[in-house]
């Protein structure tokens, strides 16, 4: 179920989902709303479904298979290679959850992914101001009991 909804600061779309296969397809759906260059902050508590996400954009992408989608907590970075409509997109997904400030998330050269065929998603974003700051929009996953989420998409205009 997919509703979308005008915001002052853009569009909202919202999903509803039942299970994480469920969440991994409003992932390949969402692949349709975010043309690059983007840089997504992903916010939801712990366990609620963000790189479950992930692998459902990084499939439609021709990125990654799912299984292949992991959650950066210790590596901060996965990268990978995939397309949209024909072209070349760099599919970054970011876990600054473990960092601790603003000079941390420098070493991560954030400025250097945000090129024009990147889609850049971070998990815990909305932890640091400069992300927030650059950030084209956020997907924020939230429990809806059980293995239910619901999934909302703020995208900047």
């Amino acid at each position: 179920m997919s509703k979308e909804a005008p915001v002052a600061e853009g569009r909202i779309h919202e999903f509803v989902t039942k299970s994480g296969a469920d969440t991994v397809e409003v992932g390949r759906k969402l692949v349709n709303l975010l043309a690059p260059p983007q840089l997504l902050i992903l916010r939801g508590d712990l366990g609620t479904g963000k790189t479950t996400l992930v692998k459902g954009i990084a499939q439609a992408l021709d990125a990654a298979e799912p299984d292949e989608v992991t959650s950066p907590t210790f590596t901060l970075l996965h990268e990978y290679d995939g397309t949209r409509e024909g072209k070349p997109v760099k599919l970054f997904h970011l876990d600054v959850y473990r960092l601790e400030g603003e000079r941390q998330l420098e070493t991560l050269g954030l400025d250097e992914l945000l090129t024009p065929d990147a889609m850049v998603l971070v998990e815990w974003g909305e932890k640091f101001k400069s992300i927030k700051k650059k950030s084209t929009g956020e997907i924020a996953i939230t429990s809806a009991g059980g293995d239910a989420r619901k999934i909302s998409v703020t995208l900047k205009e």
